[in-house]
């Protein structure tokens, strides 16, 4: 499309309240292509709600399809003037999410499955969508990942971590310790390091929240990193302060009195103050707000200005004919699979 022509588009958006023509064709697409997929994978899906709802780790998962549904919204302005164009060379990325399904479905690794499920998701939104309106909600489209549970292949480094920087502080504080892997023997008694306490609940949640920031309030590169250093750094130095604390109170207040304390003090209060410093300390360098994240559709126009990007676009019919094709054809490997496995 020559760029004179998509300026003049965005500048004469739809009627207010009113969806155009191709907004219409885009969102039945993207429901009868979410249906396919979920038929496919609903398995994985249902693996995961029950994670998020169920496991305290991934509970923090429960708000990252409202958090998406908002960054959608504060773009409706956007979107507003960009029309959606079915785009064939999605499917490649939708192909390659359920390529991800299938490899986790066959092999057993639920993390990969799960993966693939979401993934094959995003494709379809590329692909219903089209390259422009993917651009503009760039950023819930990729915040999607946030929806796989994942974590505890770093629970044992943390636990490990935790019981370094405890043992530290313990020593240091003047209590003797023996330290073993996890184990801290002192006076009072031998704690561990479990993995409910390894901190990867709050550490998980904690980047999820720090992406969020650090691309709807910094437009700075080197801000975005900094932020997402410290995001890491501080929750995995403050597990290890909690946990030293429990051990120091223990001395004098006892083994019950530490374990309840440590209960209500972390749940409730130890890491909201966490939160609420690296927020605090980031404060002074936000430089924009929120609904300004992202690229405008004029800012859009010229970022898909190049021929790749301008290329392959058909017709709702045929992109929903690829999809059901890749989906059946998904579906069908995964139940093959299954039966050789069996006999």
């Amino acid at each position: 499309m020559p760029h004179e022509a998509s300026l003049q588009n965005i500048s004469t958006p739809s009627s207010p309240g009113r969806l155009s023509k191709a907004w219409r064709e885009a969102i039945a697409l993207l429901v009868f292509g979410v249906l396919a997929l979920l038929t496919v994978t609903m398995r994985e899906w249902v693996e995961m709600v029950h994670q998020w709802w169920n496991i305290d780790t991934y509970s923090h998962i429960l708000l990252v399809p409202i958090i998406i549904g908002w960054l959608i919204a504060l773009k409706v302005g956007e979107l507003a003037k960009v029309d959606p164009r079915p785009w064939l060379p999605g499917l490649l990325v939708l192909a390659a999410g359920l390529g991800l399904w299938l490899v986790g479905r066959v092999s057993g690794a639920n993390l990969i499955a799960h993966a693939g499920a979401v993934g094959a998701l995003q494709g379809l939104a590329i692909t219903a969508l089209g390259p422009r309106v993917s651009t503009v909600i760039a950023l819930p489209l990729c915040f999607g990942v946030f929806l796989v549970p994942f974590g505890d292949e770093i629970i044992e480094p943390l636990q490990v971590i935790t019981a370094h920087i405890a043992i530290v502080l313990t020593k240091w504080s003047g209590i003797p310790a023996q330290f073993d892997g996890i184990y801290i023997d002192t006076p009072v008694g031998l704690f561990v390091v479990a993995e409910a306490c390894s901190g990867v609940r709050f550490l998980i949640a904690m980047v999820t929240l720090a992406v969020l920031v650090a691309f709807t309030r910094f437009t700075k590169w080197s801000h975005r990193i900094a932020f997402m250093a410290v995001s890491i750094i501080v929750p995995i130095i403050a597990n290890g302060i909690r946990a030293w604390g429990t051990i120091y109170i223990a001395q004098s207040q006892g083994v019950e009195f530490a374990a309840g304390f440590d209960h209500v003090f972390y749940g409730w209060f130890f890491f909201a103050f966490v939160v609420a410093l690296i927020l605090g300390l980031a404060w002074r360098f936000f430089d924009r707000e929120p609904e300004d994240y992202g690229w405008t559709a004029v800012e859009v126009d010229r970022l898909t200005s190049s021929p790749l990007l301008n290329s392959g676009f058909t017709r709702p019919i045929v992109v929903l004919a690829g999809v059901l094709t890749l989906c059946v054809c998904a579906g069908v490997t995964a139940m093959i699979a299954a039966q050789a496995t069996i006999s």
